[in-house]
């Protein structure tokens, strides 16, 4: 069969068809119906007028629907394209159009700004709304005119026939954060299902495979034997870390996907979660997730069964050595791989477990990973030299309708295809790579680099501050002055800003210390996690 992950699935559907597929809350959907509701969403789809290649959007929240409008999307060759929930009237309205969507699907809850949005838009032809309203009470469907509700479109339409797919149909990530307006990745199918083929079976103790044929019996063999893994993306579907990180590597050997009900992050609801549903993977970006998870344990360390966890995966933010620490001691038989990633490619991951060395910010580089100069030659191991970090030989093809950017990030070097998100590292006398951040948000003060991501690590070591973001703002003397916002975990109320900066003194220079640190009662961060260093900065400038 190809490798194409809509044909995969289906494979699994005959193969695997009894077991669970999704579960969120009451809500559970075996292989076969996940399979069959995916199947007459592509007839909708079709019906609709899309054609292979079309861009079908999801403005949803984590729910089965969303995992059912994607693998649907797929099943007609059209290219699903996610929608942050939070995007209001102009942020929604530019990437449905950037994207030249021909149908979207959307959460009652969010109707208000598609009733807005929809009718400026002249290519989508088919709206589809889900109702949401057993968590948000006054979400209510039919307010969207034109819009058909999920079920009535479910039960309206007959299963699409199996068809013949191309692995080079593509997917698309659209990335936007701090950098400026959304930006969609493309990506072939057929490089990402061949790459789990490799990645994925050492995880479930088997060997890696060598062709996509032999998916189905080692998820029947999984199933059969009472091993089918259960992941929980515990952050956002909508971002790379929820479905390229959180879901398809489970669902790509048959496995469960066990999605949390709350909107928001509560690590209570999460660790009842694991334990009623024996999770066995759980997926974070960073500390975000990390640090709360980890607080509620703390405050009950024999409040659940944790026994059936084995893996926290976590990509996105900074994975500080202290929750790692703390997340093992209460769970002992824990594996945390703490990834280096960009929605432009894998770059490095590094292993934690009890018994070994658990560290901040330090990764193993990918196969083809190299660190470059300004001069694009390649940084030796122990220089001390600071560098980006570029992943050889990417099969990523580049940004949707925007080749400039294309040709920024991916270039050729010594005939080499290179992608170069723009994160900066050093490489140690190992070979690791010591992750030093986000070149967009480096500090120059006084001719000095200053990477956020190495301050904010070292204040959040004071055991009474719960988050910190750090930027720069103008300075007559330093061109830029380094400042931040920290907020509090309770435990050191009456925590002077200066005693929070004064405690990363010991490991770090004086220039790389905040000259202000203003307290808020939440650091502001995006769903999934990643810094809102727009929001801490107009939080500061107040």
């Amino acid at each position: 069969m190809e490798s194409h992950f809509a044909t995969v699935f289906e494979a699994l559907a005959d193969t695997v068809g009894d077991a669970p597929a999704i579960v969120q809350g009451r809500v559970r959907r075996t292989w076969q119906q996940l399979d069959d509701r995916a199947a007459r969403i592509a007839s909708a789809l079709v019906d609709a007028g899309a054609s292979p290649g079309d861009k079908v959007a999801q403005f949803l929240y984590n729910s089965p629907a969303y995992l059912e409008s994607w693998y649907g999307t797929l099943k007609a060759r059209c290219v699903p394209v996610n929608v942050n929930y939070r995007y209001v009237d102009d942020e929604l309205a530019y990437l449905l159009e950037n994207a030249e969507a021909k149908a979207l699907f959307f959460h009652a809850s969010l109707a208000d700004r598609v009733e807005r949005v929809a009718p400026t838009l002249d290519g989508l032809r088919l709206l589809v709304e889900i109702d949401d309203s057993h968590i948000v009470p006054a979400a209510r469907l039919g307010t969207v005119p034109g819009a058909v509700a999920m079920e009535t479109l479910v039960e309206g339409f007959d299963a699409a026939p199996r068809i013949s797919r191309d692995p080079t149909d593509i997917t698309m990530t659209y990335t936007g954060g701090t950098t400026g307006l959304p930006k969609g990745v493309m990506s072939s199918i057929g490089p990402a299902v061949e790459g789990l083929l490799v990645s994925v079976p050492p995880a479930l103790g088997r060997t890696p495979l060598g062709h996509v044929d032999e998916i189905p019996a080692v998820a029947l063999e999984l199933h059969e034997s009472g091993q089918q893994f259960a992941s929980m993306p515990a952050c956002p579907l909508m971002h790379a870390t929820g479905l390229g990180i959180g879901t398809l590597p489970t669902m790509t050997f048959g496995g469960r996907i066990v999605l949390l009900e709350g909107r928001g992050l509560d690590t209570d609801e999460l660790w009842d979660t694991v334990e009623r549903e024996s999770v066995n993977g759980i997926a974070v970006v960073g500390d975000a997730f990390a640090r709360p998870m980890l607080a509620t344990l703390d405050a009950a360390p024999d409040a659940h069964d944790l026994s059936s966890m084995k893996l926290i995966l976590s990509s996105g933010a900074m994975f500080s050595a202290e929750s790692k620490k703390g997340l093992l001691g209460h769970i002992p038989q824990l594996v945390i791989i703490d990834y280096i990633a960009a929605t432009e490619g894998m770059m490095g991951s590094a292993l934690s477990m009890n018994g070994m060395a658990v560290e901040t910010g330090r990764f193993t580089p990918a196969p083809n990973v190299v660190v470059l100069d300004d001069d694009d030659s390649h940084i030796e191991p122990g220089s001390d030299r600071t560098g980006v970090v570029a992943i050889g030989q990417s099969t990523l093809l580049g940004y949707y309708k925007d080749d400039d950017k294309t040709a920024k990030t991916f270039r050729v070097i010594d005939g080499v295809r290179y992608s170069i998100p723009g994160d900066f590292a050093q490489v140690r006398e190992d070979g690791s790579i010591q992750l030093l951040g986000r070149g967009s948000q480096c500090i120059n003060t006084g001719g000095e680099k200053v990477y956020p991501e190495e301050v904010e690590e070292a204040i959040k070591r004071h055991p009474g501050v719960a988050d910190c973001l750090v930027f720069g703002v103008p300075d007559d003397r330093f061109g830029q002055r380094v400042v931040g916002v920290a907020s509090l975990d309770g435990k050191e109320p009456d925590l002077a800003p200066e005693d929070a900066i004064d405690g990363a003194r010991g490991s770090l220079s004086a220039y790389k210390l905040p000259r202000t640190l203003l307290f808020v009662d939440e650091v502001p961060r995006a769903p999934n996690g990643k810094a809102d260093y727009p929001t801490a900065r107009a939080l500061f400038e107040r």
